[in-house]
């Protein structure tokens, strides 16, 4: 009689801080901007009682309006202008009064179980950092028998934060579009946190789909001006200017010479995109801040 007390009394106390972690201690930030083709699949999938919000960059008040009557637990935030990837979620995390949050894509979907199997992790991995979904990396990592490998980096679309280990800081806001996820980690890294991949949660990302297609020159250009910016700063920022140049110099090389290429050929569309690759590499080059933003109005 008394282990079975023992028992009812274990299983109480899990079934209550599941209950607890599942709706009351996890958030999730969305970051938006043209997406409302894609934010609202995202929204069925998530939990009614999980705050969630949407940080819209942009100032798209009807936008606002749609998500805040339609999901009553979503609070949208308008940043007025495209401020990027981790300016948007800096001011979503900024908002989170709970243990955990989860950074999540607006072209994600979350599986019927991923919270749940979130919570498992949480009873068993309490003083893990971040933590991404099993099939959010395309590499062929032998998991062990548990599901649960430790890695160096996550792909961006689904990151769930340990809050209690972050002090106000999160994402670097000088970049605007690309390898902010992979500098928050290693970031995280030199600093002796651990992050995680779980087989066990699920979430489906389509991809570069979370912004209309119906502008895909200005696309690729803003793709490729931020890439080639981004990756020189990431690189400068942890190991050198002299280093980051020598890395960098065969893209330099690239871009003009196929930027002459395609303008005597009179390849316009190909021009432009070497030159907002020669742009964006150059730029970051001489110090100047992640400036370009896609005309997609």
């Amino acid at each position: 009689l008394d282990y079975c007390g023992k028992l009812v009394k274990e299983l109480s106390f899990k079934i209550k801080y599941y209950y607890l972690m599942e709706y009351n201690d996890l958030s999730i930030v969305i970051v938006t901007y043209q997406s409302e083709s894609k934010i609202f699949d995202c929204l069925k999938s998530i939990p009614k009682n999980i705050p969630v919000f949407v940080i819209e960059n942009s100032n798209n008040q009807e936008f606002k309006k749609k998500i805040q009557n339609d999901y009553k637990n979503a609070s949208c935030i308008l940043t007025g202008a495209n401020k990027g990837y981790a300016v948007g979620n800096n001011i979503g995390l900024s908002q989170v009064k709970t243990n955990f949050a989860l950074v999540l894509n607006p072209d994600a979907i979350l599986d019927k179980n991923a919270i749940q199997n979130f919570s498992n992790f949480v009873n068993n991995n309490p003083d893990f950092w971040l933590l991404g979904p099993g099939n959010s990396q395309k590499e062929n990592y032998n998991f062990p028998s548990s599901n649960i490998l430790e890695v160096e980096n996550l792909k961006g679309f689904g990151i769930f934060f340990n809050m209690k280990k972050f002090n106000k800081i999160f994402f670097d806001e000088n970049f605007f579009l690309y390898f902010e996820e992979i500098d928050l980690c290693k970031n995280v890294k030199k600093k002796g946190g651990s992050i995680y991949l779980d087989r066990n949660i699920k979430i489906i990302h389509e991809g570069a789909s979370s912004v209309s297609k119906n502008k895909f020159q200005e696309l690729e250009k803003n793709r490729n001006w931020h890439w080639m910016w981004s990756t020189f700063y990431f690189h400068k920022k942890h190991k050198g200017f002299l280093i980051s140049f020598i890395l960098i110099f065969p893209k330099l090389l690239s871009s003009i010479i196929r930027s002459i290429f395609y303008q005597i050929t009179q390849n316009k569309e190909k021009r432009d995109i070497y030159l907002s690759r020669l742009s964006g590499l150059f730029n970051s080059i001489i110090g100047k801040k992640s400036w370009y933003r896609p005309s997609l109005d």
